[in-house]
């Protein structure tokens, strides 16, 4: 729609003019600037609806560019621009979350198309992030045992206070997805919620990642970083696996805690950020206290408020509901005409054990509605039973081994053409090269 906002981020200023005043003839608001720091620096205080960034700039180049303001503003559409286009570098862009290409020499048609359809893009991703949010004040939660009813006042007491919230479950029981629910029922449910896996970050970069650095504060630090307590600053940031950080780490988080000033690496200047915490772990945090892995102190600060999450085998009277809560999802995603289980899929769910809780559920659900033949789920489909055979069957392949062998098909079938692939796969082009990137294709 006219009037929304596109950042141009190119060195070549002959670019910049000529996209600035195709867009702007548009009706569109356009800022352009020449490098990725000044794009990275605007950022800092706007939302654009559309970046379009040019891959190949000196200082920090687009790629770097590009990931870092993914990082910032996940939910903003960047169209890369492209004078040397090579597939392997639209795989390393798509994997960074870039949504289109464009080659120069900039064409008028291919230009306001790409403007057209990113818009569009950000627009559905920020009404999704909006439906998201309408989902976890209270509706996502399924089921309807005690252990879950008990789990919602839990949160309905918690989300309103201002008190730190910690939430103690096994991998795969729910934990970010409480944690979303009791920022959208807070005071801060307008403010940004920043979501940070201690667990998935190298020791050496999580301090970077949380608190941001200065361009130069080490080797790989080309240029000034926010870090994710600055991003979370008048809403909820949530911890998660908060038990694997360092001791080291853990006195640094503690004087955030109690001051609320963060100092990002290589600076001695501090910023003062209003920021609810809510962390989570699957750990005994007492035990670790106990045995010198984690700080009593850090502990009191971090566990105001207490959430238990109970694991799924606990309350089997909530797997019909749930089954069939990610079954509608994954039908129609997939667009399978899916709408049940048979009486021995719904049993074969019953009698798992599910150690990995509603995420092991979640996942045999999306495989069996690719498997599926028939308009139910099967026993058979949801591949939970041992097998003694020596070759795998499909239907006991993970979900991610499927779907990279349909890909693998589907690219050999016509011959690396991706666009005809993406068509015959049901996905967008760009879809599919995220895919390629995952996979290592």
């Amino acid at each position: 729609m006219p009037g929304e906002h596109i950042l141009i981020v190119d060195d070549e200023r002959a670019i910049r003019t000529t996209l600035r005043g195709v867009l702007e003839d548009e009706g569109y608001r356009v800022t352009a600037v020449g490098s990725g720091e000044e794009a990275i620096a605007r950022l800092q205080d706007e939302t654009p609806d559309v970046i379009f960034l040019d891959i190949w700039m000196p200082g920090v180049d687009g790629l770097d560019t590009l990931a870092e303001l993914k990082r910032m503003r996940p939910e903003t559409a960047v169209v890369m621009i492209s004078g040397h286009g090579t597939i392997e570098t639209a795989v390393k862009a798509t994997k960074l979350g870039a949504y289109d290409f464009i080659e120069k020499p900039l064409s008028l048609e291919k230009t306001l198309l790409a403007a057209t359809r990113a818009l569009e893009h950000t627009r559905l991703e920020r009404e999704n992030r909006a439906l998201r949010a309408q989902v976890e004040r209270g509706q996502e939660i399924v089921g309807k045992s005690s252990l879950i009813e008990h789990l919602r006042q839990q949160i309905g007491i918690a989300a309103p206070s201002s008190g730190r919230v910690l939430i103690q479950g096994e991998n795969g029981s729910g934990k970010e997805l409480v944690a979303r629910a009791v920022h959208a029922l807070s005071a801060r449910r307008d403010g940004p919620f920043v979501e940070v896996n201690c667990a998935a970050i190298p020791e050496e970069l999580i301090e970077s990642e949380l608190f941001g650095h200065v361009k130069g504060a080490f080797t790989d630090a080309k240029t000034d970083r926010v870090g994710r307590f600055e991003l979370a600053d008048g809403g909820t940031i949530f911890l998660d696996e908060i038990g694997t950080v360092s001791l080291a780490l853990q006195s640094k988080l503690l004087r955030v805690l109690q001051t609320g000033d963060v100092e990002r690496v290589g600076s001695s200047k501090s910023r003062h950020v209003d920021v609810r915490v809510v962390s989570a772990t699957n750990a005994n945090l007492q035990l670790d206290v106990a045995e010198g892995r984690f700080r009593e102190d850090l502990l009191f600060r971090l566990n105001t408020i207490e959430v238990h999450l109970p694991p799924l085998r606990d309350r089997r009277e909530d797997i019909p509901a749930l089954a069939m809560h990610f079954l509608r999802r994954h039908a129609a995603r997939y667009r399978k005409p899916l709408n049940s289980f048979d009486a021995g899929g719904m049993q074969a769910l019953l009698a798992h054990s599910w150690p990995g809780n509603i995420r092991e559920l979640d996942h045999a659900i999306e495989r069996a509605v690719l498997l599926a033949h028939a308009d139910q789920i099967r026993a058979g489909d949801l591949g939970l039973r041992a097998t003694t055979s020596a070759a795998p069957r499909l239907e006991d392949l993970p979900l991610e081994d499927v779907e990279k062998m349909l890909i693998q098909k589907a690219l050999a079938r016509y011959e690396g053409n991706v666009s005809r692939a993406a068509q015959a796969l049901g996905l967008s082009r760009s879809a599919l090269y995220r895919r390629i990137a995952s996979y290592g294709l």
